[in-house]
């Protein structure tokens, strides 16, 4: 039987399906909410349920904002003629009049399993806010593309925001439907919460690395174009933070890093020396890129590309977060005076590096910054915290 992910397991369920009778129901998707045949879940449900709004997160839920942190506005289906509500606009948070639009919420969005990752904040927002109002949440599952790794430092006390929901490592390893129920039993333990599960799916079978590769890939937002994306982004997010381009402006956005004025045969040569066992399980592509907007738009710049698409892909040892610390790391003895860290306001957040709220607080960076610091120091930090998440979230695992 091949697998099915939630939107399909629930579509299959008559007897569930009659259950919600005459009950209004909400639906927060994007893009990527859509089933084997790239059917679209509003497009689904609206013939079975009373489907009567409809709530996207961050890039709007038609995927129409192609930049980072542009505002969507609320809209109405063209088709459906139900309100469509932003949840990264004038609100983050539903306000009591869009709750008032539902009886049931319906929560069906695809993640890339990582902390920062807005749609994870969305979904906590959400389990708060039907809690707070006494409705009913469901969330329908679907696959972790980073699968099970754990890695990073997890959040600090003190340093929640919308790109950190909570003191979890940066990846998690966990589906939304499982982040689901950790929220349910630390934060929202009032919430009446339904989480219907993918049925046949593997995130620990090495050849699938947490995704299933027969199901077409659909962007869950814009920059997320492939599934090298996903597995990169748990270390090269922490570049939106930095002076360094990320490589929004080309065509592999978030899978690349780079600049017009450092030699990144230096930077890697060091690497190489300082921590190898860092650096394994994935191929690393030194290139050229110009981006067309953003960072270093219309300038040249010398970086490298992660790449997770070969034949020789370790997911076991593919460590992108670790990579991404020990190039800061190495920069930082190799251009002592480089400029690395933005300073403005990212996410809504004033008063903080950037860099740092990404991060969950500042041991990274002071890890970067401090000469005497080595790489067995982070290490150390990294696997303890790697460990108590894993410890603590396997009760939550449903696969």
């Amino acid at each position: 039987m091949k697998t099915r992910f939630g939107i399909e397991v629930l579509l299959e369920n008559k007897s569930l399906l009659k259950s919600f009778g005459r009950r209004r129901i909400g639906l927060v998707c994007h893009p990527g909410s859509v089933n084997e045949n790239l059917q679209h879940s509003l497009d689904l449900l609206f013939p079975k349920l009373n489907v009567t709004c409809a709530f996207g997160p961050q890039h709007g839920a038609q995927g129409e904002k192609q930049d980072n942190m542009v505002e969507s506005e609320d809209t109405q289906h063209p088709i459906y003629k139900i309100p469509m509500y932003s949840l990264y606009g004038k609100v983050r948070k539903p306000t009591a009049q869009m709750m008032d639009h539902f009886d049931v919420l319906i929560f069906d969005l695809q993640d890339i399993g990582c902390r920062i990752y807005t749609f994870l904040t969305t979904l906590l927002y959400l389990q708060q806010a039907c809690e707070l109002a006494g409705k009913k949440l469901i969330v329908l599952d679907r696959p972790n593309p980073a699968g099970r790794i754990i890695e990073g430092l997890s959040l600090e006390d003190g340093w929640q925001s919308f790109v950190g929901a909570a003191s979890i490592p940066m990846r998690h390893g966990m589906t939304l439907g499982e982040m689901a129920l950790y929220f349910k039993e630390t934060l929202t333990p009032r919430l009446d919460l339904q989480v219907v599960k993918m049925k046949k799916y593997h995130p620990r079978r090495k050849h699938d690395f947490g995704w299933v590769p027969s199901r077409p890939w659909v962007n869950p937002s814009p920059n997320a174009a492939n599934l090298n994306m996903a597995r990169c982004f748990a270390g090269t997010v922490l570049f939106e933070g930095t002076h360094l381009s990320e490589g929004r402006g080309t065509t592999r956005p978030l899978e690349l890093v780079g600049a017009p004025d450092i030699d990144i045969l230096r930077v890697l040569d060091l690497m190489k020396k300082k921590a190898p066992q860092w650096m394994r399980g994935v191929l690393l592509r030194t290139c050229f890129f110009q981006p067309t907007f953003q960072k270093h738009s219309g300038k040249m710049c010398h970086g490298f590309q992660m790449h997770t698409d070969y034949k020789g892909f370790d997911p076991s040892l593919f460590r992108p977060y670790r990579i991404v610390a020990l190039f800061l790391k190495c920069l930082r003895e190799a251009y002592p005076t480089y400029e690395i860290y933005r300073d403005f306001s990212y996410e809504y957040i004033d008063g903080k590096l950037p860099f740092d709220s990404i991060n969950g607080g500042t041991q990274l960076r002071e890890w970067i910054e401090n000469k005497n610091a080595n790489v067995a120091d982070l290490e150390k930090r990294l696997r303890k915290d790697e460990m108590r998440w894993a410890k603590f979230s396997e009760k939550f695992h449903l696969y």
